[in-house]
């Protein structure tokens, strides 16, 4: 009797007989038993060209029907599948970062220069073995070393994801490691968010610091510089950058444990009714806990602004304070007027951009000032204002100062438009010094980052303010001065001035005396 050779399906169903219901994409295809010769070859050799036959007829079936491959999930190189803990997480998350930095050079320079190592060969290791004083073996996350010529810098790596905080014994106890094994830094990475790589989330004894630096990177600041180095200094290798590509991808899965700033924390809802109840103090933990998570939220708000700006966006603070001493007047704010204010820097714009949550009155209010132009009439300078503002909402309300006078004026853009005179001082003739521009709307209530929260909604009014107003503002230039149009024919006879300096032919004391009378 001749064997029968089944044709399998290119994928598995759900049901146990799959080999009699083969489906693609959740669709029966029936295909027939095809009886074949009894050669093993020939059986072999007919079973693929049959297997292809049905193969090509099938996908252009698919075709035929509109479905295509554009719905199927990308092979990735760094996958977030399969992540059963926050122990696994923090391993994959370590591994893929510190495998890409040497793979991606330029990217991993980018990273490790702001630590103090050279630009030399990037070298990376993943949970090394080392032994303190007493002899009890400790497995840190990770090393990175760095060499160029004679000299090597050497960086220990301890590293959370998701929720997970810095511990200061744990970061402690590898700072005497490190100063015991001949290390130059040690580099901690979590989602807690620091102004600065100097900036440790943790309090530490200064006397471990001895010949040694403490260096922080958040995961939100990571991913920034692979995307600002990926999409705009650029990576000089085809492959280097869909690598860096691809751990671009694998950080900005929330699955990844490395999704950047997490929450206003729990104390956020009874931080907020109380402030509009009037009940907050300074001194509170609640509200201290809070200053701290908006201090965070603002510089998470600027390295995003820096994702898709490629520049350096940076907040406005004051260079004399201290974390401690922003986290005082943050908190002495919120207790004693409910509001929480910050401004972003970004360089080339008119001016900083400025965020101010009002807890009270459920509003968050995004604004920017301008110097008025210096010279022309006063409804002049309102007027070169307007034009500039020809895509702005009707309901942006614009603000005029004025020089020697304490007071403002205020308008919406639609009665501006209407009547540039609106936005004068009682004194017309009197001209403007600086507009402040603001656009207000509703403050997210909820302490997450889903819809209606206080983090997605200030972080979306920010960034549309700046998209649609700020980026497209320019500040006042004035005209530079311009020669005549043709020189002044230089007199024969004596004239008490001199020729113009532009004449062909004046040199230097060619002038003729003045005629005495």
């Amino acid at each position: 009797m001749t064997p029968w050779v089944p044709i399998w399906p290119l994928r598995r169903s759900n049901s146990p007989n799959w080999s009699m219901r083969p489906r693609i994409d959740g669709v029966a295809h029936v295909r027939p038993i095809v009886q074949v010769a009894a050669s093993p070859c020939k059986c072999l050799t007919s079973a693929r060209k049959l297997r292809r036959a049905a193969t090509s007829a099938t996908f252009a079936a698919m075709a035929t029907d509109g479905r295509s491959d554009q719905g199927w999930p990308p092979a990735r190189l760094i996958p977030v599948v399969g992540i059963r803990s926050t122990e696994e997480q923090e391993k994959r998350a370590t591994s893929s970062l510190l495998a890409v930095m040497r793979a991606v050079p330029e990217f991993g320079h980018a990273l490790v220069t702001p630590l103090g190592a050279p630009k030399g060969r990037i070298r990376t290791y993943a949970e090394i073995q080392l032994k303190d004083s007493a002899g009890k073996t400790h497995i840190p996350d990770g090393a990175i070393v760095v060499e160029r010529g004679k000299t090597t810098w050497r960086c220990l790596v301890e590293v959370k994801t998701s929720a997970a905080q810095l511990q200061a014994e744990q970061v402690g106890r590898y700072l005497d490691m490190a100063r015991e094994h001949g290390f130059d830094a040690v580099l901690t990475i979590s989602n807690q968010i620091t102004s600065a790589v100097k900036h440790s989330p943790v309090e530490v004894d200064r006397r471990r610091l001895r010949n040694l630096d403490l260096y922080h990177l958040s995961w939100w600041r990571v991913l920034t510089e692979a995307i600002v180095q990926h999409r705009h200094r650029g990576v000089s290798d085809p492959d280097q950058a869909w690598i860096l590509g691809e751990l671009i991808a694998y950080l900005d899965d929330e699955r990844s444990g490395a999704s950047g700033f997490q929450d206003m924390g729990e104390n956020w809802v009874k931080v907020r009714n109380g402030a509009g109840d009037g009940t907050l103090r300074a001194s509170d933990p609640e509200v201290r806990d809070v200053a701290g998570r908006w201090d965070q939220f603002v510089d998470y708000l600027c390295l995003g602004l820096g994702q898709d700006l490629g520049r350096d966006v940076r907040p406005v603070r004051p260079r004399n304070q201290d974390y401690v001493g922003r986290l005082d007047a943050t908190a002495a704010a919120l207790a004693e007027q409910g509001v929480l204010t910050a401004a972003i820097r970004v360089p080339d714009a008119v001016g900083p951009l400025t965020v101010e949550a009002d807890l009270r009155a459920r509003r968050v209010v995004t604004s920017v000032s301008l110097d008025a132009p210096a010279d022309g009439r006063p409804v002049t300078r309102i007027n070169w204002l307007v034009r500039q503002l020809k895509d702005a909402p009707d309901g942006l309300v614009i603000e005029a100062s004025f020089p020697n006078v304490r007071g403002t004026t205020a308008c919406v853009l639609s009665d501006v438009r209407e009547n540039p005179h609106a936005l004068l001082a009682a004194d017309h003739k009197r001209p403007p010094r600086a507009f402040r521009l603001a656009l207000s709307g509703p403050l997210g209530t909820k302490r997450g980052k889903g819809e209606k929260s206080f983090v997605r909604e200030t972080r979306q009014q920010a960034i549309a303010f700046y998209r649609d107003l700020v980026q497209d503002l320019r500040s006042w230039r004035a005209a530079p001065p311009k020669l005549p149009d043709e020189p002044v024919e230089v007199p024969e006879t004596a004239a008490p001035e001199p020729p113009p300096f532009i004449a062909d032919d004046r040199e230097a004391g060619d002038a003729v005396a003045p005629v005495s009378e």
